[in-house]
């Protein structure tokens, strides 16, 4: 029979001990990515500031205490552009009016509303069609075989191509051949990321495909396609999931752009922060606040997705964890 020192009955005991700890069990990468968010401040402040946005953009229209298209200022006569007067902040009027005598404070919170729609669905059309060609690019490189490398090269220089053209000159090029609307900003605007989608993408998954988990499973007869979509695809969505939280950002600010430009909505009685923007304009020299009160909102809204972005970059980076 075998007699244990008291040190190393010391040393079993400490080691069941650590095995048994909870924080000693292994966790998943999203687990550990939201454990690291927790502890991040920048993460904290994009999460609070972007919590506040949707919030707003989703419940402030049906708390807003004036009509975003009454004129009210004009009706009750305090409005006088004619004469340069636009009154500032009141007590009834927290931002005063605009240059139609429009509640400025309603119409911040409503075109809240349709500064988020513009941002996701834009952001969700680049994905989309990016995820796709990014895709099948990378299941074709990386588990297509010499075909599959054709496709990815007919696939790729249609995205040279487009990465070839600077994103604002390309958003702009297909707002103004689609005609000025708020569908036209989304699509223009989606267009734009679809190539850092698909590059992103078609690099990830090339990288998957090159594991050991893909060896075993070609090994064991399973087909291409489900190890492509059902392994490979599930694997390789992080770096576009975080990606897609920063091109939000770019989303929000370049509609913003093509609405300076005359491209977006041109009902100007709809609020959108862009067009807030670009009918701020002529009033510069008399009541430069309504401008900065729809700069102020894109640059804010803007911040909050790209620290949270940045954020998850960092906690789902194999690079930078230790």
């Amino acid at each position: 029979m075998t007699i244990i020192s008291g040190k190393k009955r010391e040393k079993i005991d400490r080691l069941a001990e650590l095995a048994a700890r909870e924080e000693e069990r292994g966790v998943s990468l999203w687990q550990d990515a939201f454990r690291r968010l927790r502890r991040n401040p920048a993460a904290i402040v994009g999460a609070v500031i972007l919590t506040i946005f949707v919030l707003v953009a989703v419940f402030g229209p049906f708390f807003v205490p004036y009509g975003p298209t009454d004129t009210m200022g004009i009706r009750e006569g305090v409005v006088k552009v004619g004469q340069g007067l636009i009154p500032g902040p009141s007590a009834e009027h927290w931002l005063g009016y605009d240059h139609q005598g429009r509640d400025v404070f309603s119409r911040m919170v409503v075109g809240a509303r349709q500064t988020l729609l513009v941002g996701v669905v834009a952001t969700l059309i680049g994905l989309a069609l990016g995820a796709l060609i990014g895709g099948v690019a990378g299941a074709a490189a990386g588990l297509g075989g010499r075909w599959g490398r054709w496709v990815d090269a007919a696939l790729m220089r249609f995205i040279d191509m487009l990465l070839a053209l600077p994103s604002l000159l390309l958003a702009v090029s297909i707002a103004a051949l689609l005609g000025p609307s708020l569908t036209t900003v989304m699509i223009a605007v989606g267009m734009v990321s679809v190539p850092v989608f698909a590059r992103l993408l078609r690099g990830s998954m090339i990288a998957q495909s090159n594991k050991d988990y893909v060896l075993a499973a070609t090994s064991l007869g399973v087909r291409k396609s489900k190890i492509a979509l059902a392994h490979v695809l599930p694997n390789s969505l992080a770096p576009v999931i975080v990606q897609a939280t920063l091109t939000l950002a770019t989303a929000i600010i370049e509609a913003a752009a093509l609405s300076y430009l005359g491209l977006g909505n041109p009902d100007s009685s709809v609020p959108e922060w862009g067009v807030m923007l670009a009918d701020a304009q002529p009033w510069l020299g008399i009541r430069p606040a309504l401008a900065i009160y729809p700069a102020i909102a894109i640059i804010i809204t803007a911040l909050g997705f790209t620290l949270l972005g940045e954020a998850m970059r960092e906690a789902l980076d194999p690079k930078l964890r230790k």
